[in-house]
């Protein structure tokens, strides 16, 4: 599974990007994907995550109610609205899919898109 980010940037603080994330391969076989974030001298935390048939979402608290998180299966692609930005969301976010395949978990990872928040 190849996942592929894109839509950070710079935008100040109030304002709203969405992010999107490309995975080709065999997606068939992922069962959940999230975006988790990084900030320099942070841990990657979680910020959302969404089940195979989009049944199922969370959120990290910080998030919740700014943030949507959404994927579209046709398309192989999940995305990410972020509303209401604050200084406090600037990190790289990653796209993360996962599967499990005879109890074994597998994490593929994207390469990571800066979002800035400026204030």
């Amino acid at each position: 599974v190849k996942l592929v980010e894109s839509g950070g940037g710079l935008v100040q603080a109030g304002g709203s990007l969405r992010l999107s994330c490309a995975a080709s391969g065999n997606t068939f076989s992922i069962n959940t994907m999230g975006w988790y974030r990084q900030a320099p001298g942070k841990q990657r935390e979680l910020v959302a995550a969404i089940t195979s048939g989009g049944g199922t979402t969370n959120y990290a608290d910080s998030v919740k109610g700014r943030f949507t998180i959404s994927r579209d299966n046709a398309k192989d692609t999940m995305y990410l609205q972020m509303n209401s930005l604050k200084p406090e969301d600037t990190a790289v976010y990653y796209c993360n899919a996962r599967e499990f395949r005879w109890a074994v978990r597998y994490d593929y990872w994207g390469q990571g898109t800066q979002v800035t928040v400026s204030s």
